[in-house]
């Protein structure tokens, strides 16, 4: 069957043998009368054996090019965010020199504008998405219900949330293997009790949502269909770790087990077949520190005192 008979199947103007066209699968949010002289699916010269081959999750609109568009996004809005960071503390009298003083104050604003830099992303893949290949969002870039009957999502979903809690127990038993010569950027970062507050916060609510999208729903199935399954995940797995390498700089052991962490997130959601999945295990792994801390700060205020 050639491509052309393919798109048959689901352009109305194609040949038809008197039956009913057939349908696109439920989870293509988008056709081929997407963009003229484009099958949104995947990039143009695609071979077709591999067309039909390919994992359904895996036809995505965007390419390599897309993705490099979005790295430059990203580093304009640090140099944006950190201009108008600079602006602003100029305009209320706070100086260089007195931040640099103050590196509590310092690190809160360097989290705040982490979490403007992520949610700014999000508007921009859903702006693209929405604009370019007209498509919805979140359906589109992987966020789907897991493919299962209700009685196994009911088990599934409380089980990825166990699965979550269980990785984030045995890394903190890793780590401490070979614990780091020195403590960590993250680990000086979150010495002040408001601060940690914040970037737990931000760990839970949304570090998860913006990085599942991003690695897990944009990266991912490029390059899944580029270099196939495996190294795609090892691929976007590494990434995922290496990205995260500023806040453990120094542990090299940490390192390492995040990109371990990122790849079996990125195997879940290659498994699952959407981003659901790996979000679920991803603010899982997130909110067990939080929980252990909430414990723990509960624990000391009704401690008795001699």
């Amino acid at each position: 069957m050639t491509i052309d008979d393919d798109r048959s199947r689901t352009d109305p103007s194609g040949p038809s043998d008197g039956a009913d066209p057939q349908p696109a699968a439920d989870f293509s949010p988008y056709n081929d009368s997407t963009r003229s002289g484009f099958e949104p699916a995947l990039p143009e010269g695609f071979p077709a054996p591999s067309r039909r081959a390919l994992p359904d999750d895996l036809r995505v609109p965007w390419d390599w090019i897309d993705i490099l568009l979005l790295v430059i996004v990203a580093f304009c809005g640090i140099f944006l965010i950190g201009l108008l960071l600079f602006s602003g503390l100029r305009f209320a009298g706070i100086s260089a020199f007195h931040s640099r003083r103050s590196p509590d104050f310092t690190d809160a604003l360097a989290l705040v504008a982490q979490v403007v830099l992520d949610l700014g992303l999000l508007v921009y893949l859903a702006a693209q998405i929405h604009l370019r290949f007209r498509a919805p969002f979140w359906r589109t870039i992987g966020w789907r219900p897991l493919g299962l009957h209700s009685r196994s999502r009911g088990f599934a979903y409380p089980a990825l949330v166990l699965s979550g809690f269980s990785l984030a127990v045995i890394v903190a038993f890793a780590e401490g293997l070979f614990p780091p010569k020195h403590p960590l950027p993250i680990q000086t970062m979150t010495a002040n009790p408001r601060v940690a507050l914040i970037f737990l916060l931000t760990a839970v609510l949304v570090a998860p949502v913006v990085e599942e999208t991003i690695f897990r729903g944009y990266l991912y199935p490029v390059a899944a269909r580029s270099f196939g399954i495996g190294p795609g995940i090892l691929l976007t797995g590494t990434l995922f770790g290496l990205l995260h390498a500023s806040q453990l700089w120094g542990g090299w052991w940490q390192i390492a087990l995040l990109v371990v962490v990122g790849i079996i997130f990125t195997a879940v959601r290659a498994a699952t077949r959407t981003v659901v999945a790996s979000y679920i295990l991803h603010a899982s792994y997130n909110a067990l520190p939080v929980l252990a801390t909430l414990l723990s700060a509960l624990r000391f205020r009704h401690m008795p005192l001699n």
